[in-house]
């Protein structure tokens, strides 16, 4: 190989032959193979097993990919869409939220505020066998009839409520025939 003047090695120019289509082509030695033995068999090539990590990656690949390639879409006949009910599991919680539980602030104190002692409700006491009273303005009958008999230990037959036109809430109790109102009245002391 010649040498620059800086001795730097410089390649040789490849040598070239002529074609028909005028392209150059470099000079290599053509292979041949050798000649088939006479009565030779094909030889059974062993065959080839996917590899482990090949097979798991198409195995990942499918799983990707789905079963359900072609979603069919239902047909909506209906302008309004209704979820799809779901499984709702009751609450189990890890602690309480509250350290204590909520007073009942309805108790049988709360409710009953007062009996009245006006003369129309001693004239009730004594014919109509019922005791009237000033309640709480959220109780109910059934609250007011619980209250009474905690309270007085008597069963109401029936209760009536009504509010005055100075915002209060007034309960008559009719009493059942087994007990007595003025009986009732004396024990509690307001007759």
């Amino acid at each position: 190989m010649p040498k620059s003047s800086k001795g730097v090695k410089q390649a040789e120019p490849k040598k070239q032959t002529k074609t028909t289509g005028g392209a150059a082509k470099t000079d290599k030695p053509k292979q041949t193979k050798p000649p088939k033995a006479a009565g030779a068999k094909k030889q059974a090539k062993p065959k080839q097993t996917q590899k482990p990590k090949d097979k798991a990656l198409a195995a990942k690949k499918a799983i990707k990919k789905g079963t359900r390639t072609r979603v069919l879409r239902k047909v909506r006949t209906n302008a309004i869409f209704r979820p799809p009910m779901t499984l709702r599991l009751p609450r189990n919680p890890k602690f309480p939220r509250f350290s204590l539980r909520h007073r009942n602030k309805l108790d049988q104190y709360t409710i009953i505020r007062s009996p009245v002692s006006s003369e129309s409700a001693m004239k009730k006491i004594e014919d109509q066998n019922t005791l009237v009273f000033y309640v709480h303005n959220k109780a109910n009958k059934h609250h007011i009839n619980e209250a009474v008999f905690k309270l007085y230990k008597v069963k109401a037959a029936k209760v009536n409520t009504l509010v005055t036109p100075k915002g209060k809430k007034k309960a008559y109790v009719k009493l059942t025939g087994d007990f007595d109102a003025l009986e009732t009245a004396n024990k509690i002391g307001f007759v």
